[in-house]
């Protein structure tokens, strides 16, 4: 039957009726709040989630957020101190490593995710050991595992290798046979990293990350990278950035069984903050627009900086 018999705006009448039928929702049981720790507090007035937070800060922030019923938190390092290999990343006096055995005790129920990476520690800013002017993959795996194996050791629930390297899946499953591993498996070369590499102090001192992230052009190419990490042991997948990446994680989501987890990243974030203070356009509906296209790709998980204010909004 068609119009006038059908009439598809009757469920579209009022809130109650949307609501009722609405097939895509963001719950606050499904975002992780990525925070910055560092030696000490360093606020970010424009983009307030980006701040760095000292370990005392740190408590205090994450003791908020727990309060306001968000399940999880990803932690992102930024030591004193950095050298080419990055060593401030698995040390045991490390600055997330510092943040974990003051979190762990304090919020038993709330998890603790790490991101494992050596691009915030050393001293030129990309993810791995360098060799005659480029990543050397194969070094860096043992690298990689011995950060993952630190931040479990100190109190981490999961562990999520961000840095695009062959095999650091296979590498810290070898090492953690029982840990959940949430793997960046299609983390594309993007232009939305940019207020991140600030807050992270993380922009490579020379060249860029091309030849080990992916090129956003190519979907099929993260099947494969998902595939691999799949085969190496990951528990979960994820896609970054989100919004851009619509297509891919649906691709993602209809391929794979596992868990798929969604970056909804920096820039993402920091454009629909400045077109708000613009007046262009109204920050609560266009951030949970934004969500719950994540969401209806096929997302899982969303790792986003909206997470504290969207429980403020609920």
């Amino acid at each position: 039957m068609t119009f006038p018999v059908t009439r598809l705006r009757r469920l579209r009448s009022s809130e109650p009726l949307r609501s009722l039928v609405r097939e895509s929702r963001v719950s606050l049981d499904e975002l992780v709040m990525p925070l910055f720790v560092g030696p000490r507090t360093e606020p970010n007035e424009a983009l307030p989630p980006m701040g760095r937070f000292s370990v005392a800060e740190l408590v205090r922030e994450v003791d908020a957020i727990a309060s306001e019923g968000i399940p999880a938190v990803i932690l992102f390092g930024i030591p004193e101190d950095k050298d080419d290999e990055g060593t401030g990343a698995w040390s045991g006096d490390g600055i997330v490593q510092q943040a974990l055995r003051e979190l762990r005790p304090r919020f038993p129920e709330l998890l603790l995710l790490t991101d494992v990476c050596l691009c915030e520690y050393t001293s030129h800013g990309h993810c791995g050991v360098i060799r005659d002017g480029a990543v050397s993959n194969d070094e860096t795996l043992e690298l990689l595992a011995r950060t993952a194996v630190s931040h479990v050791e100190a109190g981490a629930d999961v562990v999520c290798p961000s840095d695009m390297m062959d095999g650091r899946v296979a590498a810290i499953r070898a090492e953690l046979p029982q840990t959940p591993i949430v793997a960046y498996s299609a983390k594309y070369a993007s232009a939305f990293y940019g207020p991140f590499r600030e807050a992270a102090d993380s922009a490579p001192s020379f060249g860029d990350r091309r030849g080990y992230q992916m090129d956003p052009a190519n979907v099929r190419e993260a099947l494969r990278e998902c595939e691999l990490d799949v085969a190496e042991g990951a528990d979960v997948l994820m896609v970054k950035p989100a919004v851009p990446y619509l297509d891919v994680i649906r691709a993602v989501r209809e391929r794979f069984d596992l868990p798929l987890a969604a970056y909804n990243v920096s820039g993402e974030y920091a454009m629909v903050k400045a077109a708000a203070r613009a007046g262009w356009l109204d920050e609560r509906t266009a951030a949970l627009e934004s969500l719950t296209a994540i969401k209806r790709a096929g997302a899982d998980v969303i790792v986003t900086y909206w997470a504290k204010e969207l429980a403020g909004w609920s």
